[in-house]
């Protein structure tokens, strides 16, 4: 439990990104260790003195509150370093240290576990689509990761779900915090078929910029990552560009050329990084030879019978999408002081926002640009996206939404 204690308080320091409690923990080996550093040793490991300060508050009573409310609402706690982390999660770059989940165990390893993500204002076409591939990777075995938004990740939850399959939803607040709050019953229909899963602890909003943080999880969980509709720019297309860097299968269904919504798939397809699919057969047959006797891919059901259980799913009330789309709106551009705030950003992420001031590039012109190595460039990219600081143009150029003033 004292470890465990640790863990938490490690992981709720204010100001951290989500890949600064895993690289002190590579240095110090325990986050007991870290606990009791002395303050010179968190300078040693590479953290800027702002985030060192914040490792001097020694109280644990935060934690204690966590472990008091993990108890009373039934929510359990997984660290990078028990037994039944899953493997596949903890090879990714930045890795969540603790989990939070309720339902069955994350035992992903093994599994075929396929992500479902895409936009919230989807059409009937992509509604269509997601529960109905939902439906068959769950009739032939393979578990569906999603997020619990409006539009395709709802269809494709309630569509594994009718097909009588084990689900894995990928929070991006608090287990306990239900968002969209009409999702309400399909918390517990998640939670009963099979895990809701949060880096966050009990009680944390729902924030937007927890999304494209939560969307690594979601990914990296996943063998293979299926964009049903995606505009752009869109949360879909982060996940996909960290599936992609996690060394994972990307998969996009195809829309009609004029639709906005299927603007972000068809890109992805057109740039030969996401692999044409027409139904979940074509997902399934790619991943058929690494788990022999464990899948069992099924014909399609008949359109008919299809349709018939996937019209239990009810579309969304308007309330619902007005309030998602609130929470999803893009940053607003807006100018950020480094001399008021000199932590705000590492040396990559300041150098490359700098770049990108009056220019729209490439990765590898930012590279170039700002002598960083590749491997760096693309690091530091993913976490501005993250925070909303940059955002993916066309062309795989990138933009910065934010003016730095010295």
């Amino acid at each position: 439990m004292a470890n465990l204690n640790y863990f938490l308080w490690l992981t709720t320091r204010k100001g951290f990104q989500p890949g600064d409690p895993w690289k002190l923990l590579q240095r110090f080996g325990t986050p007991e260790a870290i606990y009791f550093a002395a303050p010179e040793e968190y300078a040693l490991a590479g953290l800027s003195p702002a985030k060192a300060k914040v490792l001097e508050d020694k109280d644990l009573s935060g934690a204690e509150k966590i472990l008091a409310d993990c108890d009373r609402l039934g929510i359990r706690i997984l660290t990078i370093q028990d037994a039944e982390y899953p493997e596949r999660l903890a090879q990714i770059y930045d890795p969540p240290c603790v989990l939070y989940w309720r339902g069955k165990s994350l035992q992903v390893d093994g599994t075929l576990t396929v992500g479902v993500v895409g936009t919230r204002s989807c059409t009937p076409y992509g509604t269509n689509l997601a529960g109905k591939l939902g439906l068959e990777l769950a009739r032939s075995g393979a578990v569906l990761v999603s997020g619990m938004a409006q539009g395709i990740d709802t269809a494709g939850l309630k569509g594994a779900l009718q097909g009588g399959g084990t689900v894995i939803s990928v929070l991006g607040g608090g287990i306990d915090v239900f968002y969209p709050s009409g999702n309400r019953w399909l918390y517990e229909d998640v939670a009963a078929a099979g895990t809701l899963v949060s880096e966050y602890p009990p009680g944390t909003r729902h924030e937007a910029f927890h999304f494209p943080i939560r969307n690594r999880i979601l990914s990296g969980l996943s063998m293979g990552v299926a964009v049903v509709e995606a505009g752009q720019p869109s949360g879909a297309l982060i996940t996909a560009r960290l599936a992609l860097e996690q060394d994972r299968e990307v998969f996009a269904f195809p829309g009609p050329a004029d639709a906005p919504a299927s603007l972000g798939a068809n890109r992805l397809i057109q740039r030969g990084e996401a692999k044409l699919i027409l139904s979940a057969a074509d997902v399934l047959e790619e991943f058929a030879p690494l788990f022999p006797g464990r899948l069992h891919p099924r014909p399609p059901l008949p359109e008919k019978e299809a349709q018939s259980r996937l019209e239990v799913v009810p579309e969304p009330p308007k309330a619902e999408k007005a309030e998602e789309k609130e929470v999803d709106k893009g940053p607003q551009r807006a100018y950020i002081s480094l001399s008021d705030d000199p932590e705000a950003f590492t040396d990559d992420e300041r150098d490359l926002l700098l770049a990108l001031q009056r220019r729209i590039l490439t990765a590898d012109d930012l590279s170039e640009a700002a002598q960083i190595p590749a491997r760096r460039v693309l690091s530091a990219l993913t976490m501005l996206q993250i925070r909303g600081m940059v955002e993916e143009r066309p062309g795989k150029r990138y933009a910065a939404c934010v003016i730095l003033t010295s």
